[in-house]
């Protein structure tokens, strides 16, 4: 029984962002984001913590507006460095990647959906880019070679999963001694109440299936990290208020950057 709900949880959220990357391909000026219902791309992506260097610099298409941060702000990536991108997407945070880490630099994307991967693919066509690489595969099973990356990021991806401590146990398992963890997801202040967490487009959205700081600290250090920070941004409650009007969700829920490293030996 508790597999068949983790099968049918993964299967709303696939079928979610299929809709999404086929909805932004036939109109890739008026993009439409899971977890905003804002047009406006730029105000979007402003909100999240990019700059308009960031977003303009990328492929257009590849920013959907997709997110709850910027993972790259606290990524503090290096020009050489091999970085894997939970839940891809479009691609945008692999773009803004490929750029810091450069020529001598490799960036993989992992999506388990086959239309987001086919948009990537076509968007780092688009922008020439020789040092990406975009893999169809599921987090918490990831199409990764064992010590191969030097920094993990993802942008509110890791909230959609129903085994999330299986997600920490490959993200360790991949990366090399003295890799990093730097995420932008969104984490529970409060317990969510039933209706709110048993929503399935709550869930699909990014909201419903948030855990707490606590319960993420217990995942990542089970899974063998040190150095482990959360810290919670309670601005974000702002934006978040936009995905779900009405529902209350920003009382619950927050932005959050998780960052944490793997020991070397």
């Amino acid at each position: 029984m508790e597999n068949k709900l983790k099968n049918d949880m993964r299967e709303s959220v696939m079928k979610n962002y299929k809709r999404v990357a086929l909805k932004t391909s036939l109109d890739s000026n008026k993009e439409a984001a899971c977890c905003s219902t804002d047009n406006n791309l730029a105000a979007v992506s402003e909100a999240l913590g990019y700059s308009s260097l960031e977003y303009d610099q990328v492929p257009n298409g590849s920013n959907m507006g997709i997110g709850c941060g910027n993972p790259q702000a606290i990524a503090s990536l290096k020009q050489g460095e091999t970085v894997l991108d939970l839940g891809s997407g479009g691609g945008f945070d692999c773009f803004l990647a490929s750029n810091s880490v450069g020529s001598t630099g490799k960036v993989i994307g992992v999506d388990m959906t086959p239309e987001m991967l086919k948009k990537a693919r076509i968007n780092e066509e688009k922008g020439k880019y020789t040092n990406t690489e975009f893999r169809l595969g599921e987090i918490e099973h990831l199409p990764v070679a064992d010590a191969s990356i030097d920094v993990i990021i993802s942008n509110c991806v890791i909230n959609l999963s129903p085994e999330k401590q299986q997600v920490f146990i490959e993200a360790f398992r991949v990366l090399k001694p003295g890799g990093r963890l730097a995420i932008s997801d969104v984490v529970t202040t409060i317990e969510l109440p039933n209706e709110l967490k048993n929503d399935e487009a709550l869930h699909c959205g990014c909201m419903a299936g948030a855990s707490s700081i606590n319960e993420l600290k217990t995942y990542l250090q089970k899974a063998g990290f040190s150095a482990i920070s959360i810290e919670p941004k309670e601005k974000s409650r702002e934006f978040i208020k936009e995905w779900a009007p009405g529902t209350g969700i920003e009382n619950y829920i927050v932005s959050a950057t998780i960052e944490a490293v793997k020991k070397h030996q």
